[in-house]
Formats: structure tokens, C-alpha cells, sequence
């Protein structure tokens, strides 16, 4: 991967984002919480994983475990979405065809062949990347509502395929009966199916935070900031945004089969436009480009909806689209992105 060139002082020529950014209600991906985080004390980040990794634990114990596996897979779709969002500057609607897409393709992988489940979620996973490169390849090269509205296209495209094809999908009854198969282990209790899928969970998450942190996610950024600039500077833009695009069609992937697994049950659903939404609405809410944000939004958006409709509360939609239009007229940044920032705020304050 080609490294971005750097200015005299050392610093990146390329995802050097402008000063602008760091006012505070720019509404952007926020530079400063990206710097919040970078120039924190090692103490501090290691702290934060260790509650990070604690939590992550103790969640089945301290929720229903049914519940505690759709914040993981939930979670793992926000996070990728947010990686095409919040560093590549790419809002996607479509986002449900790779959920979906791998959500289907892992059920008949593990009805059909038997395998252990994570082979099945990676077999989902890989054919929601193989989906993403033609989708991708044409969108790229759309921008803003554009973009968005070729993805959501595409999506729709999927959602109706999936319906008509009754003979590979089963239709409006969907795929039932979904095996849970690991080395012979009795997964039948999501308690302890909830702990089986972690890994595969953290693993995606640790790609994700390499990927960002890596000089390719950085030439992400200066794209997103400026591509007339790092076009000038010889990036092959449409060719980062078609890798970024992939990238998070697999961890969106990921998730879906994951959803799948842990429902045993896929139906249409995981492929209409509505779940897209719900992943973007996580973002929003978490923080865009944050990366972490996105399971913080998942995770409190599961557990709300997950405890209104145990108390009877049918209009769900009015109180999730309430907190959306909140969160965002008052964290403009997003939960993670607004402590984030006041962080920074308060040890610049310290600092004199």
C-alpha cells in the first residue's frame, strides 16, 4: 500500500483535515476526537479496552442473552457502516444487501453442508464482499445523496430478488431451522452461543481499528476532506473508495451472519431498507468517525427497543426517531464523539 506523503514537519500531506473542523457543532467526522484519542495517555486506552473487554464479557449476564447477541451483531454492522461513513465520507442505504446477502447465504451454508457456524458466517461474509465489488464499482463514482441512492437501489434490487426466488430462500416464510454446529458443542443456549461469537466479533473490530489506523484508513480521511486534492496527489481515489466499500460490505457481512446464526432464522427483513437506516441511525447516534461510537449506539438502541417492546409499547419507531432528531440537535458529534471532545477540551484546559 502506497504511503501518504508527508509535509516538511513529518505530518500526513494527505488526511490532514482542515482547521474548520475542529469548531465545535461542525456535525462532521471530528478530527478532534480522532486526536482525542491518539494523543491520549497509553494508561488511559488500555483502561478503556480493559472496561471495553469487561463489559463485552459480562453482557449476558447482565442482559438476555438473545438480546446480548444482537448488540454484538448489531454493533459489528454499525461499526461498518461507520467505517465507509465516517472515514470515507460514503453515506450508504444499501447497506442491508451485504447483511442480508450473507445472512441468506450462511443459513444454506450451515443447513446445507453442516459446518461449523463461524465457517458458515465467513462463507456469508465473503459472498457479501464478492456482491460488494460490482455495487461498489459503479457507485464510487457517484457522491452525497447520489451515492446514496444507488445503494439503496441495489438494496431494493436484493430485498426483491430474495422475495421472488421462493425456491433458494423460501420467500416470505424465509430459512428456519438454522443449525448452530461448532466442533460438537450444545450451542442451543444463546448464553452460551453469546460467548462462541465474541471472538469472531472482537476479531472484526480489531480489523476494523487497524484499518482506520493504518496509512491506508489515512489516505480514507484526506479522500473524504479533499479528493480533488489527493487526486491531484496521484491516490487513485475511486479505487480506495471501492476497497473501503468492500471492506465494509465484509464486516457488514460478518454481523449478518452472525444474526442469522444466532436467530436460526433469516427472513426478508435483513434486506429491506429500513434496516440500513437503523445501522445509519446507530451511527448518527454513537458518533460518526468514531469507529467505537457506532457499538455504543447499537448497544443502546437494541437495549431500547428490546425494553419498549417487552413493555407492550407498539409505536417503537416514534420514540427511536425522537432520540435520532435529539441526538442530533444536541450532540452534533454523537455520544462517543461529544465526550470524546470534551475530554480533549478539559485536558487542554489543564495543559494552560
Amino acid at each position: 500500500m502506497t504511503q501518504a506523503p508527508s509535509t516538511s514537519d513529518g505530518t500526513a500531506a494527505v488526511g490532514a483535515p482542515p482547521a474548520a473542523d475542529d469548531k465545535p457543532g461542525s456535525g462532521r467526522p471530528a478530527p478532534s476526537v480522532l486526536a482525542a484519542v491518539g494523543t491520549a495517555p497509553s494508561w488511559l486506552r488500555y483502561a478503556l479496552l480493559a472496561v471495553g473487554l469487561g463489559v463485552a464479557l459480562w453482557l449476558p449476564n447482565g442482559l438476555y442473552p438473545a438480546v446480548a447477541v444482537d448488540i454484538l451483531c448489531w454493533a459489528l454492522f454499525a461499526v461498518a457502516i461507520d467505517l465507509l461513513l465516517g472515514f470515507t465520507g460514503l453515506l450508504s442505504f444499501g447497506h442491508a444487501a451485504f447483511w442480508g446477502t450473507s445472512a441468506y447465504a450462511t443459513g444454506m451454508v450451515a443447513i446445507e453442508f453442516g459446518v461449523p457456524f463461524p465457517v458458515a458466517v465467513l462463507g456469508g461474509a465473503v459472498a457479501a464482499a464478492v456482491l460488494a465489488v460490482p455495487i461498489g464499482y459503479l457507485a464510487v463514482k457517484r457522491t452525497g445523496i447520489y451515492f446514496a441512492m444507488v445503494t439503496l437501489a441495489f438494496a431494493q434490487m436484493m430485498f426483491a430478488v430474495a422475495n421472488e426466488w421462493r425456491g433458494l430462500t423460501g420467500g416470505e416464510n424465509g430459512l428456519q431451522g438454522i443449525p448452530r454446529e461448532l466442533a460438537g458443542l450444545d450451542l442451543s443456549d444463546e448464553y452460551y452461543f453469546y460467548y462462541a461469537a465474541l471472538p469472531i466479533v472482537l476479531l472484526a473490530f480489531l480489523a476494523a481499528w487497524r484499518i482506520v489506523n493504518s496509512p491506508f484508513g489515512r489516505v480514507l480521511v484526506g479522500i473524504r476532506d479533499n479528493p480533488a486534492r489527493a487526486r491531484a496527489l496521484g491516490y487513485p481515489v475511486h479505487r480506495y473508495k471501492l476497497t473501503a466499500f468492500v471492506l465494509s460490505a465484509f464486516l457488514a457481512g460478518l454481523g449478518g451472519g452472525l444474526f442469522a446464526i444466532g436467530h436460526q432464522f433469516v427472513s426478508l427483513d435483513v434486506l429491506h431498507w429500513t434496516t440500513s437506516g437503523e445501522g445509519v441511525i446507530m451511527v448518527v447516534l454513537g458518533g460518526i468517525g468514531t469507529l467505537w461510537g457506532g457499538v455504543l449506539g447499537a448497544a443502546l438502541l437494541v437495549r431500547l427497543e428490546d425494553w419498549l417492546s417487552f413493555s407492550g409499547f407498539d409505536t417503537i419507531g416514534l420514540v427511536t426517531g425522537t432520540i435520532f432528531v435529539l441526538a442530533v440537535l444536541l450532540f452534533r458529534r454523537g455520544l462517543w464523539g461529544t465526550a470524546a471532545d470534551l475530554a480533549r477540551r478539559y485536558a487542554a484546559r489543564r495543559r494552560g
